[in-house]
């Protein structure tokens, strides 16, 4: 079993966290219908303190543990929102550091670029966000190659996306990934979402990571 930890905190984007849970809960759920067996990945919410978290919109949500260091992290979620009040703690800087060193990948949804970057995950690497704050990443992380109308970028490691529902797209990617494109398209088809699996063109770059942007 795979574990998806993903990061919650104050005024995060409610789609940024609950789109890539859904995705990978619901591809569990196919993956042990289709084969009969137990589930393969196990989703939990991490947050900076034990408390309910007041998401954007004024949805409050109650994470599973606070960030203590751990290896029971496959894929490390960092969502974004208005991270304005988390994006200066270097607590937390050093904890999405740690773990994406940890997890097998480390992936971002939205302002969770700054996140990362922030962790100094991104320096020299292809980065995307959303379309409104792709010049201030760039501009705060000069060493981050911001790309822009990319839904989401591929570095093997470190995958980021664009905003809010790009991240549907991008978990969608990670479960072909790490379980192959049948078990992907059948969790698109679960939740009745058009996942544009062909609706791209792909480069591959010279330091091997994935652009993929839209047709």
């Amino acid at each position: 079993m795979l574990s998806i930890g993903i990061l919650v905190f104050d005024e995060v984007e409610v789609l940024d966290f609950a789109g890539p849970f859904e995705v990978f809960s619901t591809a569990s759920r196919v993956q042990a219908r289709m084969c009969n067996a137990t589930s393969l990945f196990r989703c939990f919410l991490v947050a900076p303190e034990m408390r309910p978290v007041h998401a954007r919109g004024g949805m409050k949500i109650l994470p599973d543990c606070v960030l203590l260091p751990s290896p029971d992290i496959d894929v490390l979620i960092v969502p974004g929102g208005d991270i304005s009040g988390v994006l200066g703690n270097r607590e937390l800087a050093a904890w999405v550091r740690n773990q994406a060193h940890a997890a097998a990948i480390a992936a971002s949804i939205c302002t969770g670029a700054f996140l990362l970057a922030e962790a100094g995950l991104l320096d020299g690497l292809p980065a995307t966000t959303h379309w409104e704050d792709i010049d201030d990443l760039q501009r705060r992380y000069p060493s981050v190659h911001v790309q822009r109308d990319a839904p989401w970028v591929d570095c093997g490691k470190v995958v980021t996306s664009a905003g809010i529902s790009a991240g549907i797209d991008m978990s969608l990617h990670l479960v072909e990934r790490l379980a192959g494109r049948q078990l992907a398209r059948a969790t698109a088809k679960q939740m009745e979402y058009a996942w544009s699996e062909h609706g791209a063109d792909q480069h591959i770059r010279r330091d091997g990571s994935r652009l993929f942007r839209a047709a």
